[in-house]
């Protein structure tokens, strides 16, 4: 199946007046106009092409690489407005359109917007929006405590600056936790430093450790300290049991701990793991 709005690798099937025809095992086939037709190519091998809808609503596949495709995010520059709504540059010969009840704020001309690009079940082309928010959910989360994570910096609020978290989740990095300059749309690596009792999600940028070992192991150092420098757990405690105490899972819990145990802060005991006293 040729899928709109993705790249596909198809079979150069034959070559005609207006380009090269491709196709897939299911006889479907489409167009790769001759602005994209390859200077050598032989009848029988495969390119990897993007498909879309052009001007005509027609499927036309391009070797073009678009800034955006299906359920990503990116900020793209608003090159025009009309009375249905706003045209974004993504790269492509025909441009992306973002209908006006798609545009958080009214979208002007020159201007950049971080959207999201989807597939419109009705008219099967790509559309952007920029309700960002609403392609996002916190209800099942995919992420936990302390773990590393994607995020695209989304808008600001009044205690910080609201994130994308691995393109599912949003998050919020708090005004404390920016120690550098970012720009909405910026792509960075974070840390899940908390999640709150209703699945909201406060994010830290880069890593937070105990002397820069795996971020588990600060959380667990603390505990420690706050039990008398002893934990009743060991990597043969059952996930349940260690989720129970840490909120986290048993494979970053034997992570953490290898950590602390190789820069001898704690010690690996039969009833658990114990603070080394030298590391008080």
């Amino acid at each position: 199946m040729i899928k709109i709005g993705e790249y596909n690798t198809l079979t150069i099937l034959r070559s005609t007046e207006p380009g090269l025809f491709l196709g897939d095992d299911e006889d479907n086939d489409v167009l790769l106009p001759n602005r994209y037709v390859p200077k050598d190519f032989e009848i029988g091998s495969t390119l990897d092409v993007f498909v879309y809808l052009d001007n005509e609503e027609r499927p036309v596949a391009t070797t073009d690489k678009p800034y955006i495709t299906e359920n990503e995010f990116a900020v793209l520059r608003c090159n025009q407005v009309n009375n249905h709504g706003a045209f974004l540059d993504w790269g492509l010969v025909k441009e992306l359109f973002c209908p006006f009840k798609e545009q958080a704020f009214k979208m002007r001309e020159g201007q950049w917007y971080l959207v999201y690009c989807y597939l419109d079940e009705i008219t099967n082309r790509l559309v952007a929006s920029s309700k960002t928010m609403s392609f996002l959910s916190n209800e099942d989360l995919t992420v936990e405590k302390f773990e590393e994570i994607n995020i695209i910096i989304s808008h600001p609020s009044e205690i910080g600056m609201n994130v994308i978290v691995n393109n599912i989740h949003s998050g919020l990095i708090h005004k404390e936790d920016i120690f550098k300059d970012i720009q909405i749309g910026d792509k960075l690596k974070g840390i899940v430093k908390k999640i709150r009792t209703d699945n909201k999600l406060d994010i830290a940028l880069g890593q937070i450790g105990y002397r820069s070992i795996e971020p588990n192991a600060d959380f667990i150092m603390k505990e420690l300290q706050d039990n008398s420098g002893v934990l009743y757990l060991t990597d043969k405690s059952s996930p349940e049991a260690i989720k129970e105490q840490l909120q986290m899972s048993k494979k970053n819990f034997k992570k953490a701990i290898g950590s602390l145990y190789k820069e001898r802060l704690i010690e690996i005991k039969e009833d658990g793991i114990h603070l080394n006293k030298k590391s008080h």
